[in-house]
């Protein structure tokens, strides 16, 4: 991508109201646009980091064998009914049609997902079935806040499973519980992530989450250092040690919840009279399993956890360009390293601009945070030869032009 060519750019002014560090970071630096309360658009740059987040996350879900769909967010009043939310589910957004009828956003899809498996799943042999996608959510929050951390309007990535009994889903939820611990390796946060013990609500004593731990995070959470696990804060008063080892040693953090994963139980295929034929040809109740996780709010979480005064630091795996070329007025010798790192498939995103200043394309560069500044400028093509720094060193080298491809690939 060649910056000139980019219809958005580099801000100075931020809404009044944004405070987190990671909603003004994004919008300065390009990456998101605020249209309202928790409500954004992605912009190219953006995009292309969701982009890369879901795509690790498809990438772990075939390891488990899910199955992709793509469900409504329109949803309609009658299915909200059978399981009894539509009236006690503070935080759906409700509105009526033309027909007079009733719907909601999709605020979770349990209530589209059970009858969908309804019509396909019959007996023990259709089984196990798991499903997810990867839709925008709505959520009537009260106030939202934090910038991609609480919005109205989300990406989450929900899975769904369908087991013939407990033993199989609580066999299924630890190989769903080690992926999710890949994904959280490859988009850089494995080492500050911790599965964390909360309520199990009206399904289980315990579900679990995925808290990163940051100094911003607005969950307070109790780490066992020495199992690497924590306990939510909603439930330390009945689990005030490690469920693991039984430490009574646990330390206070702050933390942001970046995945969840619940046994369902039969709760909701009980609400659709789901069931299956087992292999004596009896009837039998399907028990469920649910694992969610918010690529939205994981890119925000990251840009919370990876950062420096200048700006964010975007781990390789999710940046939206490997490599931020400069050019300092040397554009025709730029643009053929630009070319030629682009046929070797290199990401790059090319500084280009002839109306800024080196100073000011640096600062964009540092705001931007890709993984490599590469700068071209007669001085270094004295040296036949181009500056390349990491985003996480302060100290650049020369690196001969014959060797830039093998040295970023």
């Amino acid at each position: 991508m060649i910056y000139s060519q980019l219809f958005t750019k580099t801000v100075k002014e931020i809404p009044s109201d944004e405070t987190s560090f990671n909603a003004q970071a994004l919008i300065r630096a390009g990456f998101i646009n605020k249209v309202g309360a928790g409500i954004y658009t992605f912009l190219p740059l953006g995009l292309r980091v969701l982009n890369k987040i879901n795509n690790i996350i498809r990438e772990e879900m075939a390891k488990v064998n899910g199955q992709e769909v793509l469900m409504p967010a329109l949803t309609p009043k009658d299915v909200w009914e059978k399981t009894g939310r539509w009236a006690n589910f503070d935080a759906l957004f409700k509105l009526q049609g033309n027909d007079q009828k009733d719907y909601a956003l999709g605020a979770t899809h349990e209530e589209i997902v059970t009858p969908l498996a309804q019509e396909y799943v019959h007996s023990y042999k259709d089984l196990p079935l798991a499903i997810y996608q990867i839709q925008v959510k709505f959520r009537n929050e009260k106030r939202a806040k934090a910038g991609l951390l609480r919005g109205r309007e989300f990406i989450m990535k929900d899975m769904y499973s369908f087991h013939a009994n407990q033993a199989d889903l609580d066999a299924y939820y630890e190989k769903v519980k080690d992926v999710y611990f890949e994904i959280y390796q490859r988009l850089g946060l494995g080492d500050i992530t911790y599965l964390t013990y909360a309520s199990g609500g009206d399904f289980s004593k315990y579900s679990h989450e995925f808290q990163t731990l940051t100094p911003t995070g607005e969950d307070e959470i109790y780490v066992c250092e020495k199992c690497k696990v924590a306990v939510n804060k909603e439930i330390i008063a009945e689990q005030n040690t490690c469920p693991v080892c039984g430490n009574s040693e646990l330390v206070v953090q702050t933390g942001i919840e970046v995945g969840n994963i619940f046994k369902l139980g039969t709760k909701f295929s009980d609400s659709f009279a789901m069931k299956y034929t087992d292999e004596a040809g009896a009837s039998q109740p399907i028990v469920m399993g649910c694992y969610g996780i918010g690529p939205s709010r994981v890119l925000g979480t990251i840009v919370e956890a990876s950062h420096d005064e200048k700006g964010i630091i975007w781990p390789e795996a999710v940046a939206p360009f490997k490599v931020h070329l400069i050019s300092l007025k040397e554009n025709e010798k730029a643009s053929e390293i630009y070319q030629e790192l682009i046929k070797q498939g290199v990401e790059v995103f090319f500084d280009d601009r002839d109306n800024v200043s080196a100073g000011e394309k640096f600062a964009d560069a540092d705001l931007i945070g890709l993984p490599y500044r590469l700068v071209v400028s007669a001085k270094t093509l004295a040296a036949d030869s181009a500056e390349l720094k990491k985003r996480t060193e302060s100290e650049a080298v020369l690196v001969k032009l014959t060797d830039l491809v093998k040295t970023l690939i």
